[in-house]
């Protein structure tokens, strides 16, 4: 099963779904501000793509927790993923066992759709 991570305002995670439905692909959506995602699963994730990947350094979130001058490691990053779901760029569609982070029509297509 398809999950898709993420929140129903971002325009990304809103393509991503409309992606999936016009093709009639099965997915389970996950709302951060509605679903905290728990550590376990967290690094589960960090096993399929790295925290530099998952991390939202582009965000207003990121941005008004000021977290570029704590200069984060490892644990540091996936400790405020966890505490902020909201932090995670999006979305993250997790399938078989691979995960995809952001939206690109183009790389949706050649797995999806074939």
């Amino acid at each position: 099963m398809i999950k898709i991570y993420g929140i129903k305002t971002c325009g990304s995670v809103r393509k991503a779904i409309a992606f999936m439905n016009e093709h009639n692909i099965e997915f389970e959506f996950v709302d951060f501000k509605t679903t905290k995602v728990e550590k376990s699963k967290i690094k589960e994730l960090a096993t399929k793509a790295p925290l530099d990947v998952l991390l939202n350094t582009k965000g207003t979130k990121y941005k008004t927790l000021q977290l570029k001058e704590l200069n984060l490691n490892e644990s540091g990053k996936l400790q405020w993923l966890t505490d902020e779901n909201m932090l995670f760029k999006r979305p993250v569609i997790e399938f078989d066992s691979k995960l995809i982070v952001g939206y690109d029509e183009k790389l949706y297509l050649d797995i999806f759709t074939h």
